[in-house]
């Protein structure tokens, strides 16, 4: 971690000295990013921008958002267990904020509740949990109802440091979303960014109804088309555990510097990042090796990641072509074995100039993320998400890029100016046989690793995934979203579930922000 630190602030001395003094200060949203794709160039909404604040305390701003969902899965038929149920799962959230000449301040707390949770959505392995009901359950303490209140961000962030337009430190409790940092005027790449690319390594995994955050400092160095970002952070409890007050025994680092480019009618954006994660929890690992082995393994995670992004957007006569390509390679120690691991994503779009009241915009790519093709030498080759938000690219949670393939196709539509309805396609496979079938988004409590992994018995096919999302904005401050996924399980899936190999998953969400 050392090296990683002093590497990044060399970075840094070298990056001041070339961008240009004229950016402007970056501004805080309390409110949650959407998990709907949007399409570029939307038309403005008729309600307008964001909402302005509830109300001032002298020069303190107050909002806020309320958040409700009502979930409904059924999940792949278990030998026995609870695997159709429906549950309430709701997130209070209110922000007060200062913004001063140099620093600016703010709070912002978070009250969660989650109502009629599935008593009995926990089967034996290989099974295991029967949808993210049982991952709620289990994390509060097997209560049904439960509530929490915590700080979600309690921070202060000084401006202008050094007398450099654009340099800022962050000190405190906050949220991060990698590949966030520079905002594109591209609205294709900005969608593109927001929705493809940010949080595959670090999120605040929102979707979720607590959420996470980060305890540390954000340094960031932002001027006209660059951004350099360092963070050195723990990430905090929650996700799924109410109680968000504590830390986990993690540690991590994170670099970027980000560059957006081109010329005419061709847009583009590109990152380039190094992560160190380091987990001393010393508890056991997920991962292919047999049990035995894993529990006489208790050493530290230390791996380091390497990546980075490019983003292009092509406007013509006939429409808009985008591209995207993100990879990533991991090398360390995962406890005693040695690790070599890695990933990439290649997608493509066209936002053809057809039926101007719809404004569809198609898409279609390729995920890869490595898997461990023997559980018994010292290698550990699975790839590590770290500590993502999943959903964006699950928007069914029952995987992840571990030991992954992902082939999708996606149509979104924009048929009014407060509605976008979105659907997917995706072709799952693991990348190894010999591995396992991951899914979660990281570390939210000190004894649970945050990840699970079920054994296939050597077959690969996951299953095809179908769904449909429509978001509807009522008005500047009240949206609602339904949501409907429906996967039709292959051999994995028939393998692990005798009974039933195929599974939906569906919400309704009210959001109101004041």
């Amino acid at each position: 971690m050392r090296k990683l630190i002093f590497s990044c602030f060399v970075i840094a001395a070298f990056v001041r000295a070339e961008v240009p003094s004229d950016s402007t200060p970056d501004s805080t949203s309390t409110a949650a990013p959407s998990t709907t794709p949007s399409p570029a160039n939307p038309a403005p909404a008729a309600a307008g921008g964001a909402p302005d604040p509830l109300f001032k305390i002298g020069d303190v701003a107050v909002t806020g958002s309320l958040r409700s969902r009502l979930y409904v899965w059924n999940w792949f038929q278990p030998a026995s267990g609870e695997n159709q149920y429906e549950y309430s799962g709701n997130l209070l959230r209110l922000n007060f904020a200062e913004r001063l000449q140099s620093w600016d301040w703010d709070a912002e707390f978070a009250v969660p509740f989650l109502l009629g949770l599935p008593t009995g959505a926990t089967d034996a392995a290989p099974q295991g949990t029967l949808g993210l009901g049982s991952n709620y359950y289990g994390a509060n303490d097997n209560h049904q109802n439960t509530a929490g209140f915590f700080p979600k961000q309690l921070y202060v962030r000084l401006r202008k440091l050094g007398g450099v337009e654009g340099q800022t430190l962050q000190i405190g409790r906050f949220t991060f979303l990698d590949g966030s940092e520079l905002a594109p005027k591209s609205a294709t790449l900005a969608t593109l960014k927001r929705d493809r690319v940010s949080q595959r390594l670090l999120g605040d995994f929102g979707f979720s109804d607590v959420g996470r955050s980060f305890d540390g400092l954000h340094y960031s160095l932002a001027g006209g088309s660059n951004d350099f970002t360092f963070i050195s952070a723990v990430p905090t409890r929650g996700v799924f555990q109410t109680d968000g007050w504590g830390w986990n025994r993690i540690g991590f680092g994170y670099a970027a510097y980000t560059h957006e480019w081109g010329k005419g009618r061709h847009s583009a954006d590109s990152r380039l990042f190094v992560l160190e994660y380091d987990d001393f929890r010393h508890i056991l690992k997920t991962d292919n090796r047999p049990t035995a082995v894993k529990k006489g393994d208790t050493e530290n995670i230390l791996l380091n990641t390497f990546g980075g992004h490019t983003l292009h957007a092509l406007t013509t006569a006939a429409g808009t072509l985008d591209a995207l390509a993100w990879g990533a390679i991991q090398t360390g120690r995962w406890g005693v074995q040695q690790d070599l691991a890695y990933a990439w994503d290649l997608e493509g779009g066209y936002q053809p100039n057809i039926i101007p009241r719809v404004r569809p915009w198609i898409r279609g790519g390729f995920t890869y993320g490595s898997g461990d093709g023997n559980p018994n030498d010292n290698k550990h080759e699975t790839f590590f998400q770290v500590l993502p938000t999943p959903r964006p690219y699950a928007r069914f949670p029952f995987f992840n890029m571990m030991n992954t393939e992902d082939g999708f196709g996606s149509l979104i539509l924009r048929p009014h100016s407060k509605v976008t309805v979105s659907s997917e396609f995706h072709a799952l496979r693991l990348s190894n046989r010999n591995d396992l079938w991951y899914s979660g988004g990281g570390a939210y409590q000190p004894w649970t690793f945050g990840y699970t992994g079920r054994s296939t018995s050597g077959r690969r096919s996951l299953g095809n995934l179908y769904d449909t999302s429509v978001e509807y904005r009522a008005t500047r401050r009240i949206t609602t979203t339904a949501y409907l996924g429906y996967t039709q399980g292959l051999a994995a899936m028939e393998e692990i579930y005798p009974k039933g190999k195929d599974g939906q998953f569906g919400y309704v969400e009210f959001m109101c922000r004041f």
